[in-house]
């Protein structure tokens, strides 16, 4: 084998054949002259990508290896590790960037004689992009590049297709995906509304993230003239430095160093700062930073280390300038802050306490908040309110991670923030926003939470919205009464011992077409970002609600995702019991979520609806799946239907399409049934409905 040769385990050989990890178990047993292992362990082997893709071939069972899967699997295995890779990688898309002339030349010569010429061109497109930056993102050595020739080919041919930022994007997001654990993240949506709130998509701004990650809250700003960021990790100040430098054209500074312990930036002065700092840090320089100036506003506990990161963003700020922090809500009313909360507010440092809806950013599970703050300017009076957000009510129906309406998030705390951060002031929205005067947030608590300084919403909108719910809700139960479907005679004996099929042979018979979700990560009209239809919305029947992943945005990756066609049948592959639903025309467009396949029929062979309907029955989930733990995996080649003439299949269709309208309508009644008796339950106790 050849030395410093990529490696790829199972699971890469079963993404690049199209198969699952079974076949390729299979394959080791039946074939004598599979290739060996050459490297982890026993349980989870690794083989010789060149020789797997030789097999393959071999075999019949792959033509060629589309080279995003090739770039992904020479990184992925790439001796020195998946990060050192990426760092290379994206040293060397920056040169083909930036000096695209210079990287042709090298490219014609031989490996050998690449490696020698490599570090000199790198470390002067590096020099240039970020001047004294050897610290952040040092120029990797011949020795260091020698297992990483390959890669670096490859990743050139990438940009060539795609764009330098989209290659880098497309491995970088690869990376965190197979690695989720090892990273938290910040998803768009939040980082673009604090980029909003903190005025940094004005063109032009310094802005500074102290806590930076992987980059995601810097890549949000607009045209900015600067951008610094600081990690703990040396390797992730590096790749977060070239990320912003592939994504614009801003000055980058970026540093490896605990902020708190070691400020890279100790005499900036921002105009924004933005920060998703680490939460619940015990360890966080309690001890050593006891004397430290940036605790102008009380020396933080060893359990509120949040209220570190505040003080340090508020003194990276000139005057006048706002940052703002993610926060876990315990930091709104833990005892031990009160007094620093306390301050914060009198000086007028504390602007807005925004909550946002569970599932907008890890951990997942709980509300987070957003802190406005901005630095007080000497001699300026202190401003006598804060603004309290709760978008509590903005999240989805059995929402979560994923399932969250950022647009009408964004709208409802950008109506709020803009007008007060203007005129000082803004009307109450019950339940939604209010200016709390400050004199009335210091009490013996400070809590700071905002659902319990917002007065209560009008119950379900108010008496007259609930008479509306009511008569919503008999009108949907009249239709309940109306499409209750018959209980037709027993069907005739011998009548289930008709001939059948299975979705696998029709299609190898070319009667259905079939696709897995998950896969795509792009847009599929270039218009704009595209919805994902998830398992969720398929079990719930509701509208499309996920979005691509991030760093794989509409425009910026050439793989189109999965769209869906009106007629197109889509059946959840994971337990949650038989389901199946035909897509029709206000769903055509969207783009096929995880764990989900596509079954797309032809329409002279099959009718959808009978395709659907015959997919969903119990008998015919249970035979076709199976088991692994505490999880159900339908294999949907094996579900089985009948062999009739079109004519009898819409005639089963129409029954079942009935059936799907009755389902409809009972779901919309359970969801209107719930809201008025909430509405009323609230509406008795807040005293806007009488008893």
């Amino acid at each position: 084998m050849p030395e410093n040769a990529a490696e790829v385990t199972a699971a890469g050989i079963a993404r690049l054949a199209g198969v699952g990890r079974a076949a390729v178990s299979n394959w080791r047993r039946r074939h004598a002259d599979f290739p060996r292992p050459v490297g982890g362990t026993e349980t989870s082997p690794s083989f010789a990508l060149h020789e797997v893709e030789r097999w393959l071939r071999a075999q019949g069972k792959l033509a060629e290896v589309p080279l995003r899967e090739r770039v992904w699997q020479q990184l992925s295995g790439h001796p020195a590790g998946a990060v050192t890779a990426l760092g290379h990688a994206g040293c060397l898309l920056l040169l083909v960037r930036d000096r695209p002339t210079a990287w042709l030349e090298l490219a014609a010569v031989s490996d050998k004689r690449l490696l020698t010429m490599l570090p000199a061109a790198l470390d002067t497109v590096l020099t240039a992009r970020f001047g004294d930056r050897r610290s952040a993102v040092p120029t990797p050595s011949a020795a260091e590049l020698e297992g990483s020739v390959p890669l670096l080919r490859g990743s050139a041919e990438l940009a060539a297709e795609t764009g330098a930022r989209q290659a880098f994007e497309f491995l970088l997001g690869r990376h965190l995906d197979a690695n989720p654990r090892q990273y938290t993240l910040t998803p768009a949506g939040p980082a673009e509304l604090m980029a909003a709130l903190a005025g940094a998509d004005i063109p032009g701004r310094t802005v500074l993230d102290p806590a930076s990650g992987t980059g995601g809250l810097l890549r949000a700003v607009r045209q900015p003239a600067a951008l610094y960021a600081q990690d703990t990790d040396p390797e992730l100040a590096s790749l977060t430095a070239v990320r912003l430098a592939l994504h614009g054209d801003a000055d980058i500074r970026a540093a490896a160093g605990d902020a708190l312990r070691a400020d890279a930036f100790p005499g900036l002065a921002a105009d924004a700062v933005l920060c998703h700092p680490p939460f619940n840090e015990r360890n966080w320089g309690h001890e050593e930073l006891a004397y430290d100036p940036r605790w102008e506003y009380g020396f933080p506990a060893r359990t509120e280390s949040e209220l570190a990161w505040v003080q340090h963003a508020l003194a990276r700020l000139r005057p006048g300038a706002t940052a703002v922090l993610l926060m876990p809500p315990a930091v709104a009313s833990r005892k031990s802050g009160r007094r620093i909360r306390a301050d914060l507010l009198r000086r007028g440092a504390l602007r807005a306490v925004v909550s946002l809806p569970a599932g907008a950013a890890p951990p997942y599970g709980i509300p987070l908040h957003l802190w406005v703050l901005r630095r007080p300017v000497a001699g300026d009076r202190p401003g006598q309110e804060v603004l309290l957000v709760d978008t509590a009510e903005l999240a989805e129906p059995g929402g979560g991670r994923g399932k969250l309406d950022w647009q009408g998030v964004h709208r409802a705390v950008l109506e709020a923030w803009q007008p007060f951060d203007r005129d000082g002031g803004v009307p109450e929205r019950p339940g939604r926003s209010r200016a709390v005067p400050v004199i009335e947030l210091l009490d013996d608590d400070v809590d700071l939470a905002p659902a319990r300084h917002l007065p209560p919403p009008a119950a379900g909108g108010g008496a007259a919205e609930l008479t509306g719910v009511r008569e919503r809700l008999t009108e949907t139960l009249r239709l309940v009464r109306d499409l209750t479907p018959e209980v037709a005679a027993p069907a005739a004996e011998g009548a289930s011992l008709r001939p059948g099929t299975t979705v696998g042979e029709l299609v190898r018979a070319g009667a259905l077409e079939l696709r897995s979700g998950g896969t795509g990560t792009g847009t599929g009209t270039g218009t704009g970002p595209v919805p994902v239809l998830t398992e969720h919305d398929v079990h719930e029947g509701t509208a499309p609600s996920g979005a691509l992943p991030e760093g794989r945005a509409p425009g910026e990756d050439p793989v189109e995702p999965v769209l869906l066609r009106a007629g197109d049948v889509v059946v959840p592959v994971l337990g949650a019991g038989p389901s199946a639903r035909v897509v029709d025309e206000a769903t055509a467009g969207a783009a096929l979520g995880r764990n989900l396949q596509l079954l797309r029929p032809d329409p002279a062979a099959l009718d959808p609806w009978f395709l659907a309907g015959f997919l969903r029955g119990t008998a015919n989930n249970r035979q076709a799946s199976s088991y692994a733990s505490t999880a159900t995996r339908l294999d949907v080649r094996r579900l089985q239907l009948p062999r009739l003439p079109l004519a009898e299949q819409r005639r089963y269709g129409d029954r079942f399409r009935a059936l799907a309208e009755f389902e409809s309508a009972l779901r919309r009644a359970g969801r209107l049934g719930e809201q008025l008796v909430q509405g009323l339950y609230d509406g008795l106790t807040d005293g806007t409905v009488e008893a």
